[in-house]
């Protein structure tokens, strides 16, 4: 279990906070999507997930140990991808056999089968390499190292379309049940197809936290040309069919999350999304 319990940090004294009496609570077995507009504290809240930032009040606690500590067995568990990074002017494999000591379950055979998926041979020099390729390798490095909670910060950034059906696969077939992925993006159509979870977040607090089993059971996402649907629907905006909508789920039918389209009713009106759920005994916000 990963809490995060009531953090705030801003960047300098005088800046305004960037996260601010924030908490959260996430259990193994799940990849969350953490979606936010720009300035909502995405990248920030990772890097103190991570124990690279400390936070000004609160925690964040990894099986009960506050990761800001750094303790060698706490680190060994968590791996953050940044959306921007520098790797060394040195070759894959001088890179894998020095920082993969850290890291106890790292696998070398691992990362050259992940590697694969991304259709990447040979022992490249780290330096030479595209920002696409460099993602890449250090996506495969990262699982590599089997850590309990994976980190990535905007993943897709840099991948052409054939990276991004890789990094899908990717993700889907190294998720296990004792494990926490969480990816920060813009690009949803590049993930919602990956996710267990959704979290969305808007200035510096959570605002929507719902499992996508969840979602689909409250919520239809369909397209429609009926004007009186979607002047009826919960939320709609304008598509090439007509309108993009979300409906109530009345009859347990089963629909794939527009995740655009909920984020947009999140951003504009989360009392109204949140409704939808408040039967519910799970609310976290």
């Amino acid at each position: 279990m990963l809490e995060i319990n009531n953090v705030s940090y801003a960047y300098s004294r005088k800046a305004p906070k960037v996260l601010d009496g924030f908490s959260l609570s996430l259990a193994e077995g799940g990849v969350y999507g953490l979606l936010g507009p720009n300035g909502a504290g995405k990248s920030t809240l990772l890097n103190i997930i991570a124990g690279a930032l400390t936070p000004a009040t609160g925690s964040v606690k990894y099986d009960g140990v506050n990761t800001r500590l750094r303790l060698p067995d706490t680190m060994a568990e968590i791996f953050i991808v940044p959306e921007e990074f520098n790797l060394p002017a040195m070759t894959l494999l001088n890179y894998a056999r020095r920082y993969g000591a850290l890291y106890p379950r790292f696998s070398l055979e691992r990362m050259l089968d992940h590697l694969k998926t991304f259709e990447i041979t040979g022992n490249p020099r780290l330096d030479a390499l595209s920002m696409g390729q460099k993602k890449k390798v250090f996506m495969s490095f990262a699982m590599a190292c089997d850590t309990r909670i994976l980190l990535m910060d905007e993943p897709t950034n840099g991948l052409d379309i054939p990276g991004k059906a890789a990094f899908r696969r990717f993700v889907a077939q190294n998720m296990a049940d004792d494990r926490i992925f969480i990816i920060s993006t813009h690009q949803v159509r590049d993930i919602d197809r990956l996710l267990d979870h959704i979290i969305i977040m808007d200035r510096h607090r959570v605002i929507f936290n719902r499992s996508v089993a969840d979602i689909q059971s409250r919520l239809i996402f369909t397209e429609t040309n009926n004007r009186d649907i979607a002047n009826s629907a919960i939320h709609a905006i304008p598509s090439i069919a007509g309108a993009s909508v979300i409906l109530p789920n009345t009859d347990n039918s089963e629909t794939a999350i527009n995740l655009e389209l909920l984020f947009d009713l999140a951003l504009r009106k989360p009392d109204t999304l949140n409704s939808m759920f408040n039967d519910k005994n799970d609310n976290e916000l």
